[in-house]
């Protein structure tokens, strides 16, 4: 304890720091205020129908958590950030099969600036679609008394305008945390929203434990007792690296001696990250759609049943699949291979050239199975939660995308914050060892 709060001094000592920590929590605590004002023409107090709705469904259950509760809410920042993560998954998705935006890939901060416009256009686009379709939603769902200025035009108008604007004041929240605070800003306001949903869902859990006589304490004890073990092992799995020793050439130019030494290149084991888990996820909502048709309802049924035995295999499946998908189109071994010949690197015992390429596409393949496995374990384990009697709200920080979120962010955000540390002369966060985030 000591030791920790000689930490949190030092931390507030550093002025830079210091002001960037202040500035990220009062932007945080701006978009948690606005996740509770409601689209204006839409009365509040009638609002329990749509929270029944959201609980009972998986897929809103989900994006209700990533908007911090906002979703249920019917709040200006309903749609929350994930329009503009679905665009910057399309955007960078063109840049592997549309020349032009590989070619802004390539052209540094000019070309970023260029794809951020892009993106931002994209969110508008998409928010054009998820808007209306969340007002549909809401007057399928609520009471015609919910809609105090009526259900007309005039009120789908302004509120799909209030919708795009809210998401659009979103995204420059995260631009700002970004720029002038600390972590990465977008990162930070899906991570926020999921926690701000934790206490709702542990208090359910404890309710379910404690007045329908399933266990009680113990059990409760038992089942944080596994979410710390599921949080250590998503940890082991995000740091997880092959590390693949590199040999400079000797250089004297002058008086000064440059290379000669042995480097390396960390291999994540998970380079992917949590873009698999999301694919997946996307393509399993489709089979859902065949539920309304008589010829194809059992098939829709059984892929609506998120803890059933076919949703799981073929989720798990994909997220397998997609893991090694987007991982060869993340690491590029080619790229590799020609930036170490570029400076005068080799791998020992390895030839440049092909044969590098080769050993290290291999390398890539082995690691990455044991990685996709793992990560599709990860995927499936609210539905084993859920089995065990978890209740549905507690059992997705079990796993999935939620989870993988949580430890990568927070890890990016307490490496940032470490550095700042080492900079001053300080200790780190721990008292042995550094913390290796996502971009470590």
């Amino acid at each position: 304890m000591k030791k920790l709060i000689e930490t949190i001094k030092n931390i507030f000592k550093i002025e830079e720091l210091r002001k960037r920590i202040l500035f990220t929590l009062s932007l945080l605590l701006v978009y948690r205020f606005g996740s509770f004002v409601v689209i204006p023409g839409i009365n509040p107090a009638a609002l329990n129908d749509l929270q029944s709705q959201v609980d009972g469904n998986g897929l809103l259950g989900l994006l209700n958590i990533f908007s911090g509760g906002a979703f249920s809410n019917a709040s200006i920042f309903a749609l929350g950030i994930m329009p503009y993560i679905s665009a910057s998954i399309v955007i960078q998705l063109l840049g592997i099969v549309v020349p032009y935006f590989q070619k802004l890939q390539k052209e540094g901060e000019s070309g970023r600036r260029k794809i951020n416009q892009w993106t931002r256009y994209l969110t508008i686009i998409v928010l054009l679609l998820q808007a209306p379709a969340y007002l549909a939603n809401l007057h399928g769902t609520l009471q015609p008394y919910a809609f105090v200025l009526g259900s007309g035009a005039l009120f789908t108008v302004s509120a799909t305008i209030v919708l795009i604007a809210g998401t659009m004041f979103v995204m420059w929240l995260g631009e700002k945390i970004t720029d002038k605070g600390i972590g990465n800003g977008v990162s930070l306001i899906i991570m926020v929203g999921i926690i701000a949903r934790l206490p709702h869902a542990l208090m359910a859990e404890l309710n379910t434990r404690f007045t329908e006589s399933t266990g009680g304490f113990v059990m409760l004890i038992v089942e944080l007792a596994l979410l710390f073990l599921v949080f250590a092992a998503t940890i082991a799995l995000v740091q997880a690296v092959r590390k693949i020793p590199v040999q400079y050439a000797k250089r004297i130019v002058g008086n000064k001696q440059y290379g000669g030494v042995r480097q390396y290149i960390p291999l994540k084991i998970n380079a992917a990250g949590v873009m698999p888990i999301i694919f997946a996820q996307a393509l399993m909502f489709i089979p859902a759609l065949f539920s309304k048709f008589e010829s194809t309802s059992a098939i829709g049924t059984a892929f609506s049943n998120y803890s059933g035995f076919w949703y799981n295999l073929v989720f798990g499946l994909l997220v397998v699949a997609f893991t090694y998908f987007y991982t060869a189109i993340t690491v590029n071994p080619n790229m590799m291979a020609e930036d170490m010949k570029r400076n005068g690197g080799f791998i020992p015992g390895v030839k440049p050239g092909k044969k590098t390429v080769d050993y290290l596409d291999t390398i890539m393949t082995r690691i990455t199975l044991p990685g996709s496995v793992f990560l599709a374990i990860v995927a499936i384990l609210p539905a084993f939660a859920m089995k065990l009697g978890i209740n549905n709200q507690f059992a997705l920080f079990y796993g999935g995308t939620s989870l993988l979120i949580l430890v990568g962010v927070i890890l990016d955000t307490l490496q940032q914050i470490e550095s700042y540390l080492l900079l001053r002369h300080y200790d780190g966060l721990m008292k042995t060892g550094r913390i290796k985030g996502r971009s470590a």
